[in-house]
């Protein structure tokens, strides 16, 4: 590929990097693709799971902008995180099995993923619950002297709670090392989000507390990146915190491995616009076009990706499930 080739793409990032959105964004989706295929109809997995299809440029893009040592906090929807911030996919199997051998050690189960070792310290079903953690987080980098960037990941619902307001503020007012990332999909849980917030332009929320909010497409994983590499530069260098919103969409329900499009909350045709809009085809063309990478070479990230989920759900299936002498191991008592 020519170096004016290389600039059509974009002008600053380099292959290798593009390559590795391409594949995260990949593995998220064949993982969770899986998982979707051992909750029905093999009811192999019982767990809730509230899976990341569709919306994978944007843990890609943001993860991919931090060191290993900077924190991100994640929601129920917690895979996608997860596998972004390096995750290991044989742990998150089994702990979606509610094996010993998961990250959670079997103990947390698809909404209250764990895993300290890659900078994800933990995630919560509670709606909002994660974000004034990692502003906490974020204050404790800021009087430990140290560098380090702290992410709250959380869906529009959030911004119905009063503790994201809160949040924004203090970061805000203590110029804190963190970034929000709202993952707008346009639906709070089974409603629409114009049907529950009196003002849907949520990036806008942060002017109130004086500290910048950018809107993107959450589907553009470049984009993403770049926002997300400026808004963690800033933070880093003491200027406070960035409000992100993302729009994107999740292709299937709010839990579970169907679209839902039975129940009647949303349009097929909604759902079909928002699929043709898929950031992985639409990553997976422009590096073609550009010839960054050719289809064999796709094939080959493909087939290594399907490989190594099958080894994760392999492991899973032959891992022990928690002794009852490890229930109390672990946890606040």
């Amino acid at each position: 590929m020519s170096k004016k080739e290389q600039k059509l793409l974009s002008p600053d990032l380099p292959r290798k990097l593009l390559l590795k959105m391409y594949a995260t964004m990949l593995t998220i989706r064949i993982f969770e693709e899986r998982v979707a295929s051992l909750i029905a109809p093999k009811k192999e997995i019982t767990t809730p799971c509230h899976l990341y299809i569709g919306q994978e440029a944007v843990a890609t893009g943001v993860c991919l902008a931090l060191k290993k040592e900077d924190y991100v906090y994640s929601t129920h929807r917690s895979h996608g995180h997860y596998i972004a911030k390096g995750g290991d996919l044989k742990r998150l199997m089994a702990e979606l099995y509610c094996k010993k051998t998961g990250c959670s050690k079997g103990k947390g189960g698809s909404m209250h993923i764990a895993a300290p070792e890659i900078g994800l310290p933990g995630s919560s079903a509670i709606v909002g619950g994660t974000i004034p953690i990692a502003v906490g987080t974020a204050l404790a980098f800021s009087i430990q002297g140290r560098d380090n960037v702290s992410v709250a990941f959380f869906g529009d619902g959030a911004v119905h709670e009063g503790v994201f307001y809160e949040s924004l503020n203090f970061a805000s007012l203590k110029k804190l090392p963190a970034v929000f990332v709202c993952e707008n999909n346009f639906y709070c849980t089974h409603l629409p989000i114009a049907s529950c917030l009196a003002d849907p332009d949520i990036y806008k929320k942060a002017q109130i507390f004086g500290m910048p909010g950018v809107r993107i497409d959450g589907n553009d994983v470049v984009k993403v990146y770049k926002t997300a590499r400026k808004a963690v530069e800033d933070a880093r260098e003491g200027k406070g915190p960035t409000l992100i919103e993302c729009l994107t969409y999740r292709w299937l329900g709010h839990v579970g491995p169907f679209d839902d499009l039975d129940k009647g909350l949303r349009s097929k045709e909604e759902l079909d616009c928002w699929v043709k809009k898929c950031p992985i085809r639409r990553i997976k063309k422009r590096l073609l076009k550009h010839r960054i990478v050719t289809e064999d070479e796709v094939k080959k990230i493909e087939t290594a990706i399907r490989a190594e989920v099958e080894e994760a759900v392999a492991f899973a299936r032959n891992s022990p499930y928690p002794d009852e002498r490890d229930l109390l191991y672990g946890v606040f008592r």
